[in-house]
Order: C-alpha cells, then sequence, then structure tokens
C-alpha cells in the first residue's frame, strides 16, 4: 500500500515537472541570482541567455517547452530585446514569455524625465507665460542626452509646441517647385523667423510632410519658407501625392511647430537643441514634482531576427505590455512619404512616361520602411496573444519579411504614432515601388498570418498617413474579428505595387472587421482599402462606419471601400455601411461584389469586430 502510494506520489510529480520550465523574472530581481521564483532575475534578456544555455545544453526538463513569467512592474533597458534562432523552441517545446497578471508586466524603451523647475526667464517666452513653463534636463544615455520627439505625462502624450491646437491647421498661399518653396500667411506667433529648430507639417492629399525650415522670409501679409535637405528636394520634384493649390475645396494646409517661441499653451512642450533642456506648459492640475514624465530612449524594444536558412521558430509573448518607442528620423532628414508612412527616398515625374512593367507609369518612386518598436524577419510560429502595443512614436508591430504560421490575437495597440500593424513586405531601398515583386527565395513572402481579434484604436497621431492594419505583398492572410478605428486615413490596407500583374499575392481575406472614425484628417482614403491584383481574396461580412469629414481635405475622396489602382480576384460580399459609397481607380475584371451597404442583414453588421468574452 506505501509502495503504491508513493508511486501515485511520484507520478504525480513526475507529471508535473513534465510541464514547461519556468525561468521567473522580477523588476527587483538580480541577475546574478538563480532565475528561479524565490530568486528571479531582473532582465527579460537575462532569462533568454538562459533558456537560450538550456536548450543548447538539451537540459532535461525542456521537452514541454520553457516559460518565461515577469512579474508586474516596468522592465527597462537601454538595447533593444533580441531574439535569435538560437531560441528557437519547437512545437512540443515552444519559448514563451509571458506576463504573471495580464497586462501587469511592462517591456519599457522610454526613460524618465526628473528634477523640474518652475519657471524659464528665456526671452523666446512671452513675459506672461515664463512663470507658467517647468524646465528639466533631458536624462543621460551613456555620454549624451536623450534627443525626443515624443513625450508622456502622467500616461498623456503632451503635444509638441505648435502654431495652433492639435489637429487645426492654416491653408497655404503657394506651392512653388521652382525654387523649393511654400509661401504661407505671415505668422502671427512670436519671433519665428529666427527659431532654429522650427518645422512645418504639411497636408498633401493621403499624406503629411514634415519638413525642417531653414528659412523664413517676410513679406509682409505673405511669408515664404524654405526647407533643409535632403527633404526639400523630394518634397517639391516627387508628384504624388504633392499640396494642392486651387482645390475643390481650397488650397493645402499646414502648421508650423517645434519652436519655443509657440509654447503657450496648456500641455504643450519643446526640447531645446544643443542644451537639451525640456521646456513644460502644465495641464491644469498637473503637479510637475509628482507628475511622471517619460520619454523614448529607443525606437525598437524588441527585435526578432531569423534568417533563410536559419529562422526563428515557436515562440510566444503572452500578456504584455510594450510601451515607449521613439521615432526621431524627421527630426534629422525630415519625412517626405509617399503613402501609408513609407518615407521616399527619392521620387521624380518621368519626362517620357513607361516602364517595360507598365507603360502608363509617370512617375518614379523608391521608399524605405519606417521604424518600428517590435519587428520580426524571417520567423514563423510566432505569437503575440492578449499583449498591449502602446506610447509608440511610429509602427507598433512590424512583421516585416519572411514571416510564415504566425498569429497576433487579443491585442491592443493604441496611441501609436504610425501604423499600429504592419505586415509584409513593401519592397524598398533600391526596388522601385511599381515593379512588381517576385522574390527570387519564396522563403521572403509573408504568408498564412491570422490577424484576429484585436483593437486598433488612436494609431496614426503622429504621422497621419499612416494606417491601423497595413499589408503588402502577402499571402494567405486573415484579418478576422478586429476593431479598427479613431485613424487619420485608412483603416485596413492590403496590396501594394500598383499592379495588375501576378506578384504572389493570393487568397487573402478580410472579414467580419469593424472599421469606424478613419479620414479625420486626410482623404483619398477607405475604410478598407486595397491595391493590386490578389486572386482568390475576400472582403466579407465587415462593418464599416462614420467616415469623418476631414477638415483640411482639398475634395471629398474618401470611401467606405476603395479599389485603388489595379486591385483584383476580390470576392466582396455582405459588407455593412451606411451608404454605397465605393471607390474604384482601375481595378481588374476579376472581382465579384454582392450586397454591399445599408440593406446587409442585421445580424451581419453586429456580428462584425471583435468577439469579447
Amino acid at each position: 500500500m506505501k509502495r503504491t502510494l508513493f508511486f501515485t506520489i511520484y507520478t504525480l510529480l513526475f507529471t508535473l515537472t513534465a510541464f514547461a520550465r519556468e525561468i521567473h523574472v522580477s523588476p527587483h530581481g538580480n541577475d546574478l541570482a538563480a532565475g528561479c521564483k524565490e530568486k528571479p532575475y531582473r532582465t527579460v534578456s537575462r532569462a533568454l541567455k538562459e533558456a537560450r544555455e538550456w536548450r543548447r545544453l538539451s537540459q532535461p526538463g525542456i521537452e514541454n517547452g520553457i516559460t518565461i513569467l515577469l512579474s508586474d512592474g516596468v522592465y527597462r533597458d537601454i538595447k533593444p530585446l533580441f531574439i535569435r534562432p538560437e531560441d528557437n523552441g519547437t512545437a512540443q517545446s515552444p519559448t514563451i514569455i509571458r506576463a504573471v497578471n495580464v497586462n501587469k508586466a511592462k517591456i519599457c524603451g522610454g526613460i524618465q524625465v526628473v528634477h523640474w523647475q518652475q519657471g524659464c526667464n528665456d526671452l523666446r517666452i512671452a513675459p506672461e507665460l515664463r512663470s507658467k513653463i517647468w524646465v528639466a534636463d533631458a536624462p543621460m544615455n551613456g555620454n549624451r542626452q536623450v534627443e525626443t520627439r515624443q513625450m508622456w505625462v502622467n500616461g498623456a502624450k503632451a503635444q509638441r509646441a505648435a502654431q495652433f491646437p492639435d489637429g487645426v491647421m492654416e491653408r497655404m498661399i503657394g506651392f512653388n517647385p521652382q525654387d523649393e518653396t511654400i509661401t504661407i500667411p505671415t505668422p502671427q506667433n512670436g519671433d519665428l523667423f529666427n527659431a532654429r529648430q522650427l518645422e512645418m507639417l504639411v497636408h498633401q492629399r493621403w499624406a503629411i510632410a514634415i519638413l525642417r525650415v531653414a528659412s523664413m522670409e517676410n513679406r509682409g501679409a505673405q511669408t515664404v519658407v524654405r526647407f533643409h535637405q535632403p527633404e526639400s528636394q523630394v518634397e517639391f520634384a516627387h508628384p504624388w501625392p504633392q499640396p494642392v493649390i486651387g482645390g475643390e475645396k481650397g488650397n493645402s494646409s499646414f502648421a508650423l511647430m517645434n519652436a519655443l517661441e509657440l509654447l503657450d499653451q496648456p500641455g504643450e512642450w519643446f526640447q531645446d537643441y544643443p542644451s537639451g533642456k525640456i521646456y513644460y506648459y502644465p495641464k491644469a492640475g498637473e503637479d510637475m514634482t509628482l507628475a511622471e514624465v517619460i520619454i523614448p530612449l529607443q525606437e525598437t524594444i524588441l527585435q526578432m531576427a531569423g534568417s533563410p536558412e536559419r529562422p526563428v521558430s515557436h515562440i510566444h509573448f503572452e500578456g504584455i505590455c510594450f510601451e515607449h518607442a521613439s521615432w526621431m528620423r524627421p527630426s534629422f532628414e525630415g519625412h517626405v512619404p509617399l503613402q501609408g508612412g513609407f518615407p521616399l527616398i527619392d521620387a521624380y515625374k518621368l519626362q517620357i512616361p513607361g516602364l517595360p512593367e507598365k507603360a502608363s507609369l509617370e512617375n518614379q518612386a523608391w521608399i524605405m520602411r519606417p521604424e518600428a518598436a517590435i519587428t520580426a524577419v524571417y520567423a514563423n510560429h510566432i505569437r503575440f496573444e492578449n499583449c498591449h502595443f502602446s506610447k509608440m512614436g511610429s509602427t507598433g508591430l512590424d512583421l516585416i519579411e519572411g514571416i510564415s504560421d504566425a498569429k497576433v490575437a487579443n491585442c491592443v495597440f493604441t496611441d501609436i504614432g504610425g501604423t499600429g500593424l504592419m505586415i509584409g513586405t513593401f519592397p524598398d531601398q533600391g526596388f522601385e515601388t511599381h515593379i512588381p515583386y517576385k522574390p527570387a527565395l519564396a522563403q521572403k513572402l509573408c504568408k498564412d498570418i491570422i490577424i484576429h481579434n484585436n483593437l486598433i484604436t488612436n494609431a496614426s497621431n503622429e504621422d497621419w498617413g499612416a494606417v491601423g492594419i497595413g499589408a503588402g505583398y502577402v499571402k494567405g492572410l486573415a484579418i478576422t474579428h478586429n476593431e479598427v478605428c479613431n485613424l487619420n486615413y485608412s483603416g485596413i490596407c492590403v496590396g501594394w505595387g500598383w499592379t495588375p500583374l501576378e506578384s504572389g499575392m493570393s487568397h487573402n481575406r478580410i472579414e467580419n472587421n469593424y472599421v469606424h472614425h478613419f479620414a479625420k484628417q486626410l482623404y483619398d482614403a477607405g475604410g478598407i482599402y486595397t491595391l493590386s491584383n490578389q486572386p482568390h481574396s475576400t472582403i466579407k461580412n465587415n462593418r464599416i462606419d462614420a467616415l469623418v469629414d476631414a477638415p483640411y481635405a482639398t475634395n471629398d475622396r474618401a470611401f467606405y471601400i476603395y479599389f485603388d489602382e489595379a486591385t483584383d480576384g476580390f470576392t466582396v460580399e455582405n459588407n455593412w455601411c451606411p451608404e454605397e459609397l465605393f471607390g474604384y481607380n482601375q481595378p481588374g475584371p476579376n472581382s465579384f461584389w454582392n450586397n454591399n451597404g445599408p440593406m446587409v442583414d442585421e445580424s451581419i453588421k453586429h456580428g462584425a469586430g471583435r468577439i469579447i468574452d
């Protein structure tokens, strides 16, 4: 009897230990500790190294996986978390990075700004405001002060000092490509003619530009503005999109920003260069002696990097918060995008149109990929589930190239400066963007990816031309039951290339999503937007609502579903929207439309969006 009892207890203990081995991490831990529950590590990178060693040495007990458990708190590091093929799990033995309590463990790329002092005697600030401004030195990173374009005060994103309140603009007078100038009404906000770090935000149809001001020439009621290179040449040479003069609803708009002379409203801030000092005008009720002020230190918080020969595989993130990532490139070279937030390296109008791949092409463009807080290349069987992505300057999560059998589910993306979630190849650098992409290696194409039951809201709040979910060259992508809302441009965008030719894109599904409150600032937008030929693809059972009348649009081109150039191969069926407002730009002949608009059954309308248990 005793022997039987002992065997039963032993079997039970063996069964329990047959589950995934655990490594424990706490913000209050020690990387020299044992990594157990009683003596946890302090950093996630140390835990990953331990898991890597267990796999390298084939330690017993890992047959059912390795789980890295993160206790509640904030995990900060001065470098991105790096996951490589040596961290790989298997289908039977994945590596799981999991929060002990969902969304209570935060992997953070930010650093605190402390020691605020009230009052400022800088003559660039109006005398009546100087006592209201608080000042702090930027924190140090190594031997340099941190430069930033983003700041959060008590969790809320502060607005960089601007000519007008957030989202407000003024109509320009002239756009002059020959001498690379923009003519505007002479500003009345302080002495901006000597402001060293001044920038101009330019509304140009379906994108914005951020241009660093080189000089301003006062001509009485008008002022002529010139800009720094390299953005000046690109801005005035590229034909699409450019600002509009004499549009149906007026000229294109602009706003000046990023000068201490413009710091005149509660909630605004400015960082001076080269002193690094940060100036802030607190909102009512904010006590800067107690406030938590965070600026981002890193543009990338997490990097998953495999190769075609050795991909990353079977890595899961569960219940983790990712917060505070930077976006700095506009401070160094401006920002002139083509579409979807993709910056132009070079672009110009062709004097004689046509390429072998596209006889009607009248311009060429070369792009680069926007920065992203979490990136993955050449990875399969990766998972992000019940995670929270917020307070990011550019793209939130970017599945760049060579991703397959991946899943992003039950996550929240909010307060994202660029695109919330990006998937697939957008050929960049030396690859002209209108040429169909046909990768020599089949592994390059992103395929069989599930984007399910996520909330994407308040994305594109810094680069208005970014989108909620953006996919380029993809195959077998399933975007289902997501809620995508509060966006300055389009909601769900799938496709790239502007081409009817076969490019590998196929079998993509956009189904049962709820897209609303989009096109808040820009136009030529779609709640669901597609490009190019994508055979055997579907847009079904979606709800698309609350298309916003963008206040500075120069025409009314915005749609609930938009088939942009050469879209083909889709079945579009049973999509509810309040009116049959659909856009078409040279679509192909092989798409099928059926029963889309306000007549769609109420059950389909109310079944779209997230499934909340």
